[in-house]
Formats: C-alpha cells, structure tokens, sequence
C-alpha cells in the first residue's frame, strides 16, 4: 500500500481555516470523507488529500510523500487561527463493499470501496488498486498529480474534488475560469494499449507529441493527451495507444 501520513487538525478555526485553502466544502464533512486539493495561488496543484471527520477535529490522509511539504505549508497558512496540526501514529486502512462501521465510503468513485483509520498497519489488503484507479480514470499522486497539474485537467469535477460554489480558496480564481470560460485542450484520458510501453513513454500522433502514458494495467491505461492531436492511433515507442473514451 502507498505510504500515508495522517495528521490531525483541531481548534476552533479548523472549519474556516480549511475553507479558505481547499479546493471542496468543507461542509460535507458531517456526511463523510471530503476529497480535496491544496493549489498554488496560479491555480497549480500542490497536493491532493482526504479530510475526515474525527470528532472536533479533523484528520487529514495525504500521501507520505507530501507530508513534510504540507506540515509546512500549512503551518505558514495558519498564521493566528487556532489551529494545531499533529501528526498521529493512525494507519490507512482499505477495503471494497461496505465500509465498518469506523470506515467511510471513498468519495472518489464508489467503486474505490472504503477508507478507515485505525492504530496498527492493515496486513490483509490484497486489491489491485492499480487496476481499479485504470478502470475508473482515479488519478495517483505522483503519476497523472504532478506540480504542473490543473485539477481540472485530471478529471477533478468527476471525482467530487472541487466545488464551484463554496466561495474563495487559494487557487481558486484560476480554477472557476478553466471551468466556465475556457475548453480544456489538454488533459487525462482513459486509452487502450497494444505492444510493450512502459508508464512514462511519450505518445506520438505521427511524428508530433501528443500526450504522455501515465498509470498501466493490463491493456488499460491513464494517458495525458492533447486533445487537438489524440485522434486514432497513438504510438509509444512499438506500442499502439487508441483513446477509449
């Protein structure tokens, strides 16, 4: 499983101070998970996380990678709000079907299943979420969520991770004229492969970039694309890459 890390955020400001930085309302915590991201002020994403209710407080599950980078940053953002951010000793938990009763139904799709958060490892997931992610165009942080990335660009409407309708965020201007002013010329799709090529390889419409192929299981794959270009047969490198959607 992706290495988490879970910190726990509490004080009276919690609910205001996450409102002000994330890409969802926080609101919907009183009915479960809440899928979000946290953007550079040009719109950029820095990091994609869930919020869970805990209590008066709420944790927040980033991937392991990001932690360091997200203790600081959100240790800048809070300035004089009341607000403590701990890191806590919780472990990931996951599972398909109905959540346990401490679990909470993914937000993302439902067929992701549930996420719990308990105090010892979980030693008896044996899921492919990899394949799941494939199926179902989820992107990973790290592979299709990169520095470079436009939440809208990675299909973050679908996945319930942002809400044009809960005001300001950092981000947040950026965000809502992608969504109402502009067509989104470039971004994930779900592709079929034929032949070897490894995540990462570049597609080509004849001789002209026209994306990257990301995530890969079996003969599916995430592939970041250039619309205008995605049309027919892709190559990477021997392999031949047809969009599927």
């Amino acid at each position: 499983m992706t290495h988490r890390h879970i910190f726990r955020l509490s004080g009276p400001d919690t609910h205001d101070f996450l409102q002000g930085l994330v890409t969802n309302d926080v609101d919907g915590l009183k009915d479960g998970l809440v899928y979000a991201a946290l953007l550079t002020p040009q719109g950029k994403y820095m990091a994609d996380f869930f919020l869970v209710p805990d209590g008066d407080a709420v944790l927040l599950d980033a991937h392991g990678d990001q932690a360091d980078m997200l203790r600081q940053r959100l240790s800048m953002y809070k300035l004089r709000a009341k607000v403590t951010l701990e890191d806590t000793q919780l472990h990931l938990h996951r599972g398909l079907g109905d959540a346990p009763t401490d679990g909470f139904a993914d937000p993302r799709h439902s067929a992701m299943g549930w996420r719990a958060y308990r105090d010892h490892p979980q030693t008896d997931d044996t899921t492919d979420w990899t394949a799941l992610r494939v199926t179902h165009m989820i992107p990973e942080t790290g592979i299709e969520l990169t520095p470079d990335t436009f939440i809208l660009e990675a299909h973050f409407e679908g996945l319930n991770g942002v809400d044009f309708r809960k005001g300001c965020y950092v981000g947040q201007e950026v965000t809502a004229r992608m969504k109402h002013k502009t067509t989104l010329r470039k971004g994930l799709a779900p592709v079929r492969v034929e032949g070897d090529a490894n995540p990462g390889t570049e597609l080509k419409a004849g001789d002209k970039p026209a994306g990257t192929l990301l995530s890969r299981s079996g003969d599916r794959a995430i592939a970041y694309l250039r619309f205008d270009r995605a049309q027919g047969d892709l190559q990477a490198g021997a392999a031949t890459v047809t969009r599927t959607d």
